[in-house]
């Protein structure tokens, strides 16, 4: 049974693009519990197209008992509703949507044309020709107007029975308006470029329109999906031929003798990039050749060399420090340079170079405090990276989403090349984790009165999405890059950034089985490392580590040791039932309070991103709603149920989610049953996590394979061609 609220929109309280919350008046309804609120006021949520006061409304959807705000009905559909009685006839006709008419006329119009008034104008308008006093011009008049009225709400119904939800109704009509129903006929699959519906969602509609298989129109569609599927799949930034047809004929199933034809013919549309046998999505095109063109700007400007050796030298003093050759140069290249990259593992002093750059800078400049927030822009792609530079540098840091401001709902940057931001001195840690789409965006916000310094391990995992950003800078040879290598151990018994150093040169030492203090090799084979693991877990519990020092990871999900396995067993040492502890299932997870959570999704609005970590402090339970309180480090956000698909289980993650995270204690698991995924890129990426302590725990033979295999999946870019190819000429 569809719930449903009929009545009158009262006023709005929030209202952004086509999402309100507002008040309703109701005057029927088929839900028991808010029988009472009949003739009384009560608060909605949802998207809308136009709300009026004066119609007459059916909202379909569900009671919500919101914590804060209290009773509240959260709207998935509507209708709007034609007045049928007399009364309620004669005041629509006499409100304010139709200009001119008064009660006295509408009370006429009524009389005349009786209860079905409206679809007798609707059917000929010179029925009101009849009126008594009713001239061509005002018949006209409240004809158009109620034609208008009428189109918006019937193009909605018509784009919500074909399948679309009520917020993608409401966007193809705010871009198509009258011409909807037309232009979706004539190409569905233009949604997919006018409005950025999904092309498997077109697809499944267009199909009711008998567009055969074979279609041109479905083909093209299909074409620019696949290839958007695999780049975002391998991260490449190109194609070349034969992958996207073979990816088309997969989708399709049948054979396409146009094929080549088509795909022309998105070449003549600048749909489609074709660069010596490299094909392109228009978009990411641009985006490599507008990197490789800023770059170079900054490569060819015109930069004023200081001797900043008396500088360090004052700063070394001041702070009871000494910085190495190597440092002093990447302190001296930053400063100097428009653009430097700083690459090094750990334990080489990445972020006391970037504490120094910024101290060096703000004297040499005669920065006061309120001006260093001005001209200093620290960053990273993720949250606990941008916390990490904030702490070690004492000033204010922030994800590159949060600076250049991006809106979730538009997937767009409000900081961009009509919006500038006017830092001057940009430092970017993490810098390996950056794909080509976001630094093009960081270029786009930024002017070019800048000072750029790329700060990284290009010996760790490569960005998610496509490219290889730092590995492409620095392979270019043409940006001055410095390398650290000098190590600065914590003791003589330490041995983490040597073990780091010892596989990224892939010179891996006998003793790496030794114990010492930041580190154990806990051998066993892959039926007991769940129990020794539940073991080790048990006395750090009972040592007192609590969720945020300690980090448990694995390469994969999947199997008897995989993360999803192993988060379930996990969550009965950290986390165990407690009948104190109220818990929430979802599919066949079971969430309870106090449990490690993993984040997702970014979520800019909430200051929250993916591979946040936080624990879910409260689940509170009321008469028809779940709300779930989660603290990210301070930072608490309310989910619903159905968001819980933006979170999982964190007592174990992925090492690809780790990174751009430091943990005091580590722990990792290695297997056989994990072949497929164990190359020295990706356990290089897990130990390096490690700030104290670091556990291995499993196989010697897969660690070792590991640590020699260097087989991952080269990315197809072409930044260094672009970059060499892309010459500036400065004015």
């Amino acid at each position: 049974m569809n719930l449903y609220i009929k009545g009158n929109y009262s006023k709005s309280i929030f209202a952004a693009d086509d999402y309100i919350i507002g008040l309703f008046r109701i005057k029927e309804t088929n839900i028991d519990e808010i029988k009472s609120y009949v003739n009384k006021i009560i608060t909605f949520t949802g998207h809308f197209h136009e709300l009026n006061k004066d119609d007459l409304y059916c909202f379909y959807g569900q009671i919500i008992n919101h914590p804060k705000y209290g009773l509240q009905f959260q709207v998935e559909n509507y209708e709007r509703l034609k007045p049928t009685d007399i009364d309620g006839l004669i005041a629509f006709l006499s409100s304010d949507l139709f200009k001119g008419v008064g009660n006295k006329l509408a009370k006429s119009i009524v009389e005349l044309l009786g209860k079905n008034a409206l679809d007798e104008i609707l059917k000929d308008e010179t029925c009101l020709l009849l009126v008594p006093k009713m001239t061509e011009k005002k018949a006209h008049k409240i004809y158009e107007t109620l034609v208008k009225y009428e189109e918006s709400h019937q193009m909605i119904v018509y784009l919500t029975e074909l399948g679309f939800t009520m917020k993608d109704a409401l966007r193809i009509y705010n871009v198509y308006k009258k011409e909807t129903i037309s232009k979706i006929e004539y190409n569905p699959y233009k949604l997919i470029e006018d409005v950025e519906i999904n092309f498997l969602k077109v697809d499944e509609i267009a199909l009711k329109f008998k567009i055969a298989n074979n279609d041109e129109r479905r083909i093209k569609a299909c074409i620019i999906y696949i290839m958007e599927k695999i780049i975002y799949s391998n991260s490449d930034t190109y194609l070349n031929y034969e992958e996207i047809k073979q990816g088309v004929l997969n989708y399709l199933k049948e054979d396409i003798p146009n094929f080549d034809l088509l795909l022309e013919e998105l070449l003549d549309e600048n749909k489609i990039i074709l660069l010596a046998n490299k094909y392109y999505l228009k978009n990411i095109y641009d985006s490599e050749a507008n990197v490789a063109k800023e770059i170079n700007y900054l490569l060819k400007k015109r930069f004023s060399k200081s001797n900043l050796d008396d500088a360090i030298k004052k700063l070394e003093n001041e702070n009871n420090i000494y910085y190495n050759e190597e440092q002093k140069e990447a302190i001296k290249k930053a400063l100097n340079n428009n653009i430097t990259i700083i690459t090094g593992g750990p334990g080489t002093g990445k972020t006391t170079i970037i504490k120094a750059i910024c101290e060096l800078y703000i004297e040499i400049n005669c920065l006061k405090n309120k001006d260093i927030n001005d001209k200093i822009a620290l960053l990273a792609p993720t949250g606990r990276a941008s916390k990490r530079i904030s702490e070690s540098t004492s000033l204010p840091a922030s994800t590159i989403h949060r600076f250049l401001k991006w809106n979730k709902e538009t997937n767009e940057f409000s900081i961009n090349e009509y919006n500038k931001n006017f830092h001057n001195l940009i430092i970017i840690d993490e810098v390996s984790m950056i794909d080509l789409k976001l630094l093009d965006s960081l270029f786009r916000g930024l002017t070019r009165n800048i000072k750029l310094i790329l700060v990284g391990d290009h010996h760790q995992l490569p960005s998610v999405g496509p490219g290889n950003v730092l590995k492409d800078l620095i392979e270019s040879k043409l940006i001055d890059t410095v390398y650290l290598n000098v190590l600065y151990r914590q003791d003589e018994n330490s041995y983490i950034p040597t073990l780091a150093q010892e596989i990224k040169d892939n010179q891996l030492n006998n003793n790496f089985l030794e114990t010492k203090s930041d580190y154990t090799f806990l051998r066993c084979n892959s039926s007991t490392i769940k129990e020794s693991l539940k073991k080790i877990c048990q006395k750090l519990v009972d040592k007192g580590y609590n969720y945020k020092r300690v980090q448990i990871m694995a390469p994969m999900y999947a199997g008897v040791n995989g993360i999803d396995n192993l988060n379930k067993e996990l969550q009965e040492v950290f986390n165990p039932y407690d009948k104190s502890k109220n818990e929430i299932k979802y599919g066949d997870v079971i969430y309870r309070e106090n449990d490690k959570v993993l984040q997702l999704v970014n979520l800019p609005e909430e200051n929250i991103y993916n591979g946040d970590i936080g624990v879910i402090k409260s689940i509170l339970k009321f008469d028809h709603k779940t709300i779930i309180y989660i603290d990210f480090d301070g930072n608490v956000v309310e989910y619903e149920p159905k968001d819980l698909n933006k979170i999982t289980h964190g007592f174990i993650i992925s090492i690809h989610k780790s990174q751009g995270s430091e943990f005091e204690l580590i722990i990792m698991i290695l297997c056989n049953s994990f072949k497929r995924m164990l190359y020295r890129k990706l356990i290089y990426t897990g130990i390096t996590r490690a700030k104290k302590k670091l556990i291995l725990i499993g196989e010697v033979d897969s660690f070792i394979y590991a640590v020699n295999n260097d087989n991952e999946l080269i990315r197809k870019t072409n930044l260094q061609e672009q970059l060499k190819n892309n010459i500036v000429n400065i004015g």
